[in-house]
């Protein structure tokens, strides 16, 4: 029996709404690290996007030097990770040749896509190959060879790793790719313009897993063994429902025996909340997770001072605020001068009570409607 775990789209020095994650990624680093121990793994996958980008802040270097020590070093686990398009394949492969004494395996050079990694034992050896995140013009220079698209590149460079993999192992090839068809997220970049960089499932027919990188959601295309790890926290808004975590893959006498995914709890979830401002300030008194990463969209259909603030003192993470309901009651005017005269009207209302906590009396009101109405002939007039 061999083990290993693969994941993808760690984005270590990623900022999401200016706020930077590096803690949450060092807690869900510090739970793969148990799950390392927990299940004896024979090897750590990382199928690119190691960083968020291809220069990446000290502190984002420093912890990912911390995580590979710990696993390579004091764990004695090998990893090995290809880049992907957020990472400088480059800068990223830097003494990989001298890193391999320790355990880490940068596959990060196109010209070396038929070398794999072997990890053995007694009884059963996997073989893995990686394909650094490339596009074709990386393939066609190369290689010297005449291709157009990413499926072809892509096929292309499987068909080179195929002509020389070995029948009497179990071979796993590792892509930072967009296999078509796959669930994308809001936070991933894209690859290409207009779907060019799809590349099909089929493609991966005779390996006996892939492990897959670039898409954040966990999930699988076509067959089971051709899987997404999905990232290793929520990067968007849109990934509110996704769970996230990275996947243990079990294999015996060189046959995939089993697939299991393994839960990552983060240290703030990330979440939408939707209602009126009075609800979710209730709400928020009592919510055991309040400090959780939020989006929130307002229903209130009146102006509201300092919407943010009020919501920060019971939630104070909250990213973005959101008005649909003041925008629906607004959308519904029509833009004729006598009702933009009394939308203006109103709001000046909601706003005076907001700060007074009372109504503009009879002769306050009059003073407006005068003010109002003599800044529009001004307007006019000029």
């Amino acid at each position: 029996m061999m083990k290993f775990i693969h994941t993808s789209d760690w984005h270590i020095g990623r900022q999401f709404h200016n706020v930077s994650l590096l803690d949450d990624q060092s807690y869900v680093l510090d739970q793969l690290i148990q799950y390392i121990k927990q299940e004896s793994v024979d090897a750590l996958i990382i199928a690119g996007d190691i960083y968020d980008r291809s220069i990446p802040p000290a502190t984002a270097v420093e912890l990912l030097d911390k995580i590979l020590k710990t696993i390579c070093v004091d764990l004695s686990v090998p990893v090995i990770l290809i880049p992907g398009n957020h990472d400088s394949a480059e800068r990223l492969r830097f003494a990989a040749n001298q890193l391999k004494q320790s355990g880490l395996y940068i596959l990060g050079d196109l010209g070396n896509v038929t070398e794999p990694v072997i990890i053995q034992n007694k009884h059963e050896s996997l073989c893995f190959y990686g394909i650094p995140y490339n596009d074709p013009e990386h393939v066609r220079n190369q290689f010297n060879v005449d291709l157009s698209g990413y499926e072809q590149a892509h096929a292309y460079l499987i068909k080179l790793i195929e002509d020389n993999k070995d029948e009497q192992s179990a071979n796993i090839i590792i892509s930072h790719c967009f296999v078509d068809g796959a669930e994308e997220s809001e936070s991933e970049r894209p690859l290409s313009i207009g779907g060019a960089d799809r590349i099909s499932a089929s493609l991966f027919k005779g390996f006996d897993y892939v492990a897959l990188g670039h898409l954040h959601g966990p999930q699988y295309k076509n067959e089971q063994y051709i899987r997404y790890s999905g990232s290793l926290l929520k990067y968007s808004f849109s990934e509110q429902n996704q769970h996230k975590g990275v996947t243990l893959v079990e294999f015996d006498d060189n046959t995939l025996k089993e697939i299991t995914h393994l839960p990552l709890s983060p240290l703030h979830d990330m979440r939408i909340i939707e209602g009126e401002l009075e609800e979710i300030l209730q709400q928020g008194r009592v919510d055991p997770n309040a400090e959780d990463y939020l989006l929130v969209r307002l229903t209130d259909t009146h102006a509201i001072l300092d919407a943010m603030g009020k919501l920060r003192v019971v939630y104070p993470n909250v990213l973005h605020l959101e008005k649909p309901g003041l925008m629906a009651s607004t959308d519904q005017q029509s833009v004729n001068r006598d009702k933009i005269r009394r939308s203006e009207l109103e709001m000046f209302h909601d706003f005076f009570k907001q700060v007074t906590g009372r109504d503009l009396d009879e002769k306050q009101a009059d003073a407006l409607q005068e003010t109002v109405s003599s800044l529009h002939h001004s307007q006019v007039d000029s």
